[in-house]
């Protein structure tokens, strides 16, 4: 028997099939279209460009010749978090998706925090009104797009839109309903005071599982799109957060995670639900019956560098200031290229600092208006020092997380990476550096598409739980410990960049002249 996970992401959709002992045999990834952005901090994407990129990718999985459909036992879903997919009463879309980075709901944030009460949001919700939770976004259509607002009869978030299209069901998942600001995250059931609070009919809501459940069957339609059989059962699956740290073992407490891709996450497993009054972390269920876990989140971690290069160009060379005079590879992977490019500078980038807040911040300063900086250049600074100062802002700004988890005594026993910053041996060095801790990686990081195909095996009864699956697949790769000069060197360097908001945040007030 054969599992498939499929993750519904910003840049595109993954497809992951596994065998019953884990092993990836075959994947594939679809591009989406990129995001649309009419305005500045809006973020949009249509849902159906999901579907098909999930469709295209399912297919290519099964044409490979890794299993036929009938060897699919079971599918699991994961996808970006927050987005808001509108549907009228036939189940078509009625507009493009707000999705998880789109900032426009600031307004709309303090009004239902006037009107509950911040503290109270919290104790309701286990989080505050952030511009990324889906609620915000639902108050935005229904003020601004009344037409719109007024034909909606069903509310998805993006990987159950495609759950929808495949089974004609109507369902999610405490993972990711924990990040519509609309759950009660440590009852694990749709919070009535919110729903009363906003206005919002239950009915538009999705029925909530936990992720190893059963919520579906792939239809005749759904089959004819992707190539699985009719009747393959579908689990409610999770967040992509929740996903991507089942599939690298962060399930029990004390196991944690930090991910860089668009965002960067710090996630760390509890047994109950750990609430940072401040709101500075989020807490939600994780995919684990019976668990919960808090993150911080930072908006553009990996952006960041992916800014740099759509900006900059990912080749360096005596023309543009590399301070050696090599030029750098003529092809390759452009990240691999900045990465060799930063190794030219020291640890600490002789002073360089960058504040990856380009998407505004959620962790820890919850400011969708905080702006992004390079400070502390000369100019004896080359390329690479631009380079490396990002790396290590980037993760600087995931040691937030860790210092607010500090204070809240959530353990951290192990520190597992994934996503971009897992696969560049510079960046894991300067994280276990940053962090001053050992780092892991895992044999198959897979991203989220693979926690989904764990969740799917669990459901179809493979393993008998979330944990014992983990046991059974997930091996550390490789160990990185910290230099305990650099470690020194960056922790300087952090208390330097911990003074970089509050000046940043001083000048955007400052009226202009």
């Amino acid at each position: 028997m054969n599992f498939l996970g499929i993750d519904v992401g910003t840049g595109g959709s993954r497809a992951v099939l596994t065998d019953a002992s884990g092993q990836v045999v075959a994947s594939a990834t679809i591009e989406h279209e990129p995001f649309a952005s009419p305005r500045a901090g809006w973020a949009e994407q249509d849902a159906r460009d999901w579907w098909r990129a999930s469709a295209a990718a399912v297919r290519e999985v099964l044409s490979g010749g890794a299993a036929s459909a009938e060897e699919v036992g079971c599918v699991g879903l994961s996808g970006q978090m927050h987005g808001s997919v509108l549907l009228d009463e036939r189940g078509e879309v009625l507009r493009p998706a707000l999705i998880w980075c789109d900032q426009r709901t600031d307004a709309q944030c303090r009004s239902i925090t006037e009107r509950v009460g911040a503290a109270r949001i919290i104790e309701l919700t286990s989080n505050p009104a952030l511009t990324g939770f889906t609620l915000p976004k639902l108050l935005w259509v229904r003020e601004q797009e009344p037409d719109v607002w007024a034909r909606v009869r069903s509310v998805l978030l993006p990987k159950d839109y495609v759950r929808l299209r495949l089974t004609g069901e109507r369902a999610t998942d405490v993972a990711d309903a924990s990040g519509t600001l609309l759950f009660d995250v440590a009852g694990r059931r749709w919070s009535r005071e919110m729903l009363d609070a906003a206005g919002i009919d239950e009915r538009l809501l999705p029925r909530v599982f936990e992720s190893p459940e059963v919520t579906g069957h792939v239809t005749a339609e759904g089959a004819a799109a992707t190539g699985l059989r009719e009747g393959t059962p579908i689990v409610a699956g999770a967040g992509d957060q929740a996903a991507g740290a089942v599939g690298m073992g962060i399930v029990r407490p004390g196991a944690v995670s930090a991910t860089i891709g668009t965002s960067g996450v710090v996630f760390a497993a509890t047994d109950k639900p750990s609430l940072d009054a401040g709101g500075r972390v989020h807490t939600f269920c994780h995919a684990v019956p019976g668990r919960w876990h808090v993150m911080g989140v930072t908006q553009g971690a990996g952006l960041s560098l992916r800014w740099f290069r759509e900006r900059f160009g990912a080749r360096g060379g005596t023309a543009q200031g590399v301070s050696d005079g090599t030029a750098l590879r003529e092809s390759g992977d452009p990240y691999d290229l900045l990465c060799d490019e930063a190794a030219g500078a020291p640890p600490g980038s002789d002073g360089v600092l960058w504040a990856p807040y380009l998407m505004g911040e959620r962790t820890p300063h919850l400011d969708p208006h905080a702006r992004a900086a390079l400070t502390g250049l000369t100019a004896s600074h080359t390329r690479a020092h631009v380079v490396r100062a990002i790396l290590e802002g980037v993760a600087f700004s995931l040691r937030d997380t860790f210092e607010i988890f500090a204070e809240m005594g959530v353990p951290v026993e192990t520190i597992r990476l994934g996503g971009g910053g897992a696969r560049s041996a510079l960046w894991r060095q300067i994280q276990a550096d940053v962090y001053g801790r050992a780092v892991e990686t895992v044999e198959a990081e897979e991203g989220a598409a693979y926690g989904a195909a764990l969740l799917a095996g669990v459901g179809a009864g493979a393993w008998p739980s979330v944990d014992a699956a983990c046991e059974a697949v997930v091996r550390v790769a490789s160990a990185t410990e910290p230099d305990a000069d650099v470690s020194r060197l960056l922790a300087r360097q952090y208390g330097r960049f911990r003074a970089l908001y509050p000046a940043l945040r001083a000048i955007a007030e400052s009226p202009a002249q």
